[in-house]
């Protein structure tokens, strides 16, 4: 292409860039002049994009707000479901652990006492409003509890029975063991039929009154009074004789080794000595007390004496006694 040729194209495309200027131009103006005609006919001029602009924006914010609204009321229902399903379970299990109770109407306690029926579960309570009377027989299986006082007409009969306070009986009897762990207090008379045994020491505020007291070993405090007689038993102790007796001489005893008497019959030709010796059945601890009181004018008039030990004592003499002759002597001893 030459120069001249260049030069007309590039002429064109001025003018043809000129035109579209120039027809952009005019299409704005005529857009001009719509948006004049507008305001003309209306008198407000309206910008219809920032409208747009305004109202998309509006409905964004609306929806975001909806949007969190949503989150948070979503939010306040699981909250709530889950407080709704904590506070059921546990009234489910506290409903599980308590005894319900049924209450009994007149058409069931009439059919209570015609047929035999069961009323409720193991877990329920039986409520009877009413006083109620078995003319039967009554049988509890498991433990019977009763708030209140028990008052029994007939005789009562337990295989054991345990009491935690106090009772009052106005008549107990006990036809085998009774054993009791703590004290025990009886305000009237005590009656024993048989035998009374007590482990441990007796203590008595008044007078203790019994035909027959047997105990091993009696300590006394206060002052002995014996009203009747004194009687001391026991067995008879052994005994021996001695050179004062003579020839053909005899002794004989009777007694304890507490108190006893003592015969003497004197044989021929008998000599100063020892009449006898008494060996006691029970040894002593100690050398005990022994007295001896001579019997009849003929041991009065002998130089008597004695000697003791823990095993036995005898009865001499220091002067002859008379021959062929009777006499004795009592004795008595305590430690």
């Amino acid at each position: 292409m030459n120069p001249e040729e260049q030069k007309t194209n590039g002429e064109g495309s001025a003018a043809q860039d000129t035109s579209s200027l120039e027809g952009t131009s005019s299409s704005s103006l005529e857009s001009g002049n719509n948006l004049d005609n507008s305001a003309a006919t209306t008198g407000k001029i309206e910008d219809k994009l920032p409208e747009r602009k305004e109202k998309g924006s509006i409905v964004r914010r609306v929806a975001r707000k909806v949007n969190l609204y949503l989150l948070l009321f979503m939010l306040l229902l699981v909250v709530s479901g889950g407080i709704v399903l904590v506070t059921y379970l546990a009234n489910k299990r506290a409903q599980d652990g308590k005894i319900e109770t049924q209450s009994l109407t007149s058409d069931t306690l009439q059919q209570l006492a015609t047929t035999d029926v069961t009323v409720g579960q193991p877990k329920q309570v039986l409520n009877v409003q009413s006083n109620a009377v078995f003319a039967g027989k009554v049988l509890v299986r498991d433990t019977l509890e009763v708030a209140g006082a028990i008052k029994v007409g007939g005789s009562l009969t337990v295989p054991g029975i345990t009491v935690s306070g106090n009772s009052i009986f106005e008549q107990l009897q006990v036809n085998s063991d009774l054993a009791v762990q703590g004290n025990s207090s009886v305000q009237g008379q005590l009656a024993v039929q048989k035998n009374l045994t007590v482990a441990g020491s007796g203590t008595f505020g008044g007078p203790l009154s019994a035909p027959s007291i047997t105990v091993n070993a009696l300590q006394l405090n206060g002052v002995l009074t014996i009203t009747k007689h004194f009687a001391v038993g026991g067995s008879t102790p052994s005994r021996s004789t001695g050179s004062a007796l003579g020839s053909g001489g005899t002794v004989a005893l009777s007694g304890s080794d507490t108190a006893g008497s003592i015969n003497i019959n004197t044989g021929s030709s008998p000599a100063a000595g020892c009449f006898l010796t008494v060996n006691f059945s029970d040894k002593y601890n100690t050398t005990p007390v022994v007295s001896v009181t001579p019997v009849g004018s003929s041991a009065a008039g002998l130089n008597y004496y004695i000697t003791r030990n823990t095993s036995n004592f005898s009865v001499c003499t220091t002067s002859t006694p008379p021959g062929n002759a009777s006499f004795g002597f009592d004795y008595w001893i305590v430690e």
